[in-house]
């Protein structure tokens, strides 16, 4: 918890970014930050507003409960059994300050040492995943990922595969938890894939955590395969960071009861509760059902244009002879690139591209240490993630930049590959 990580490397580039923004414009294509979609700021400013105005004193000047308050519990349990046919009630919600801190707390909670003081580990089934996963332990050597099957698309496309066999020879197990649809990839698991995880959580009774930040029901930053799933070892987390309120922290877990009701009690002995003032907004939302109008008119179209440029930037851009291919994805907020060549070296890569005033994810940072296996070495270290929530000329530079930078250091590595 108290070294440098890649989720820690990430937000050190975007201070980087503001503090030295009088320096000259810096293309910063690292975060994941949702795009400023002109009508999805003025609908959150207007619902904030609202909520300001009408329930400041009750949510702002007074403490409330740590499940979540009445009214935002109520709304969710109604938006979620009118939407998918639920039967859930306000056992079955915690409201939380943001999706990471949910994850850290059924990580705190489902893994670690258990009676016999053998170590659980939190298990990322399907790497790479969101870098930020790894420091949710503070026990050393407590998370454990899954390494993928490649499937290569055509000449410059490919996607990764849930390895079944590899997540059946895991022997210790405390938790799985995993992004769906995936950061950074925008993949989204199969259905056959969802049944071999759901019934490995059955066999080794443990819970399975589906973090749903880019799909359904909301913000559809990507086209999911499949809708949310309730199921007696399965929390869902939902949160409204990238359907445009990121800086405020607020999501929430839908799963079972006996599941559920121990998070509630974490979220009372550490934080309380989350900030109430944007659990009334995000109420609003929901009962009104404007975050469908937010995310199926503005979200999802937006980024399933900014990802279809990007891919035609990048045909256009990436020497046709190296050896490049992207993660295939029905929209996303990143694009996720393999430069598949032995000189290629993503860190390498982002300090060569950073002394040009331009920051990239390096790929390694979202698999899991050591770092140092035969996968990682030829594959997972020839990764980097690029962001598209950036305006359209700063993606369309940074990926000129991107492909020139590629050039030089092949040319530099004195390799014809």
């Amino acid at each position: 918890m108290s070294r440098l990580s890649g989720i820690r490397s990430i937000m050190e580039d975007i201070a980087a970014a503001d503090r030295d923004a009088g320096d000259g414009e810096w293309l910063n294509l690292s975060p994941g930050n949702p795009s400023h979609i002109p009508e999805v700021v003025a609908a959150w400013r207007r619902l904030t507003q609202e909520a300001l105005d009408d329930r400041f004193v009750e949510s702002s000047t007074r403490y409330g409960p740590s499940r979540g308050t009445a009214t935002l519990v109520e709304a969710i349990v109604d938006y979620f059994n009118l939407t998918y046919g639920w039967s859930i009630g306000p056992e079955n919600v915690v409201v939380g300050p943001g999706s990471q801190m949910l994850s850290f707390i059924a990580t705190s909670l489902y893994t670690g040492p258990d009676a016999d003081g053998v170590l659980q580990p939190l298990v990322l089934p399907r790497l790479p995943d969101y870098t930020g996963y790894q420091g949710l332990s503070p026990d050393p050597g407590n998370t454990v990922g899954i390494e993928p099957l490649i499937v290569p698309e055509g000449s410059h496309s490919f996607h990764y595969s849930l390895d079944t066999e590899a997540l059946a020879r895991e022997t210790r197990m405390g938790m799985m938890l995993l992004s769906n649809p995936a950061n950074p990839t925008g993949s989204s698991i199969e259905a056959s894939e969802l049944k071999t995880l759901i019934a490995t959580a059955e066999e080794r009774d443990v819970p399975l955590v589906l973090d749903h930040a880019y799909g359904e029901p909301f913000p559809q930053v990507v086209r999911t395969r499949l809708a949310p799933v309730l199921h007696s070892h399965v929390i869902n987390l939902f949160t409204l960071s990238k359907a445009g309120l990121p800086g405020e922290r607020i999501a929430f877990a839908i799963g079972p009861a006996d599941l559920i009701d121990p998070m509630v009690s974490f979220i009372a002995n550490t934080t309380l509760h989350a900030p109430q003032l944007l659990q009334a907004v995000v109420e609003r939302s929901l009962t009104t059902r404007e975050i469908d109008v937010i995310s199926e008119r503005h979200i999802k179209p937006y980024y399933q244009a900014k990802r279809a440029m990007a891919e035609a930037l990048l045909a256009e851009s990436l020497p046709d002879d190296l050896n490049w291919r992207l993660h295939s994805s029905d929209g996303g907020m990143f694009c996720w690139l393999w430069i598949d060549h032995d000189w290629f070296d993503d860190l390498t890569l982002y300090e060569f591209l950073k002394r040009k005033q331009m920051f990239i994810v390096p790929g390694r940072h979202f698999f899991v240490e050591p770092l140092d296996t035969p996968f990682l070495g030829t594959h997972g270290k020839r990764c980097i993630r690029l962001s598209l929530s950036p305006d359209e000329w700063a993606v369309a530079d940074g990926i000129v930049r991107l492909g020139e930078a590629l050039e030089e250091l092949r040319a530099s590595a004195g390799t014809g590959e």
